[in-house]
């Protein structure tokens, strides 16, 4: 069992490292009206983040001025043509300029020039990252309504790039200090979600966090695989034999090929077992019996990973957060955190 209390392990850099070695972050600045931009900059500034990656910021300059003005935070916001010409020094935060917000935007409003904007920065971000120029991508929180009113419909950060990478199947995997969970499905209605579910589908879902596991330093993960229904059909007693049709043939495939996958189970212990070390991963079927149990850990605590993709991309866990964007509160830990995986899980750049 993996005793680190995170996805990626531990063992930054030291402060005296040549940072050459280093991976490049493209840190996408999320939705302009919401916390993004408040999350970005502190998280920039950590001394920890440069220690472990260079990160360079997809986004607008001067958004991420008026951010820093409204958490008193002083540092030097400097615009670069490309990752390959930033410099990284201490109170210094790079940016890709690509200056699509208006000054006056209002914080905290739904706006389709700001959702427009933030597909702007993932779509130049996977062009970075496709091109080699950078070797992972780290996302503040998008809008999905902003996301869709400026004329981009995408369920969220994950399908829009998969669509931007040309890869047809990717899955969310949720990391916090205790627990880290896969989904079958993410962001379809319930219904729809048991329909989707397929051995096939099951099968290719852990196996993707099999390998991110193993990537990640876990060389033996233990995967415990949720069931669809309460307690996990209880032997025919719940659903229609759900477990049995779509999740146990995929079991027996991965266990022949030596996966330690283990399952169907009822999904409130498996979280519980899970919380106490006994699984290295758990496999949620649907969004909020994945979601739901990370959520309750804090979500200061969790990094969203998407999982499949030519290249590491990291997240947040929380979203734009319109309630209190402006006011220069918003918690940045998360943010850190998932800065300090796609660091940890990304590669170097070569040589």
């Amino acid at each position: 069992m993996n005793s680190s209390p995170h996805l990626a392990p531990t063992g930054a850099a030291g402060a005296d490292t040549d940072p050459a070695p280093l991976p490049l972050i493209a840190v996408t600045m999320g939705d302009g009206a919401g916390i993004g931009p408040e999350v970005v900059v502190p998280a920039l500034l950590d001394p920890d983040t440069l220690r472990r990656c260079r990160p360079v910021v997809i986004g607008d300059a001067e958004r991420l001025r008026q951010a820093a003005r409204l958490r008193d935070l002083a540092c030097e916001i400097v615009t670069v043509a490309a990752p390959g010409e930033a410099v990284f020094t201490p109170g210094r935060i790079n940016v890709i300029d690509l200056g699509l917000l208006p000054a006056d935007l209002p914080w905290g409003e739904l706006s389709p020039v700001a959702g427009d904007a933030a597909y702007q920065y993932i779509r130049t971000a996977a062009e970075l990252a496709m091109n080699g120029e950078v070797q992972g991508i780290c996302t503040a929180p998008l809008n999905k309504k902003a996301l869709h009113a400026g004329g981009h419909v995408f369920p969220g950060h994950t399908e829009l790039l998969a669509h931007l990478t040309g890869v047809e199947e990717v899955s969310m995997m949720l990391a916090t200090p205790t627990v880290k969970v896969i989904h079958v499905t993410t962001h379809i209605g319930l219904v729809d979600a048991v329909r989707k579910i397929e051995p096939g589908l099951v099968e290719r879902t852990v196996r993707r966090g099999h390998e991110a596991m193993v990537r990640a330093g876990t060389p033996e993960p233990v995967i415990g695989v949720c069931g669809i229904n309460p307690h996990a059909g209880e032997n025919g007693l719940f659903g229609y034999g759900e477990e049995e049709e779509k999740i146990v043939p995929a079991l027996e495939v991965l266990r022949a090929d030596g996966i330690d996958a283990r399952g169907p189970l009822p999904a409130d212990t498996a979280f519980f077992l899970a919380g106490r070390g006994d699984y290295d991963l758990i496999v949620a079927m649907y969004h909020d019996q994945g979601h739901g149990p990370v959520k309750v850990l804090g979500l200061e605590a969790g990094v969203n990973l998407t999982v499949g993709l030519p290249v590491i991309r990291t997240s947040v866990d929380h979203g734009t957060a319109f309630d209190i964007a402006g006011t220069g509160t918003a918690d940045a830990g998360s943010m850190i955190e998932a800065l300090r995986q796609a660091a940890e899980m990304s590669p170097s750049p070569a040589r």
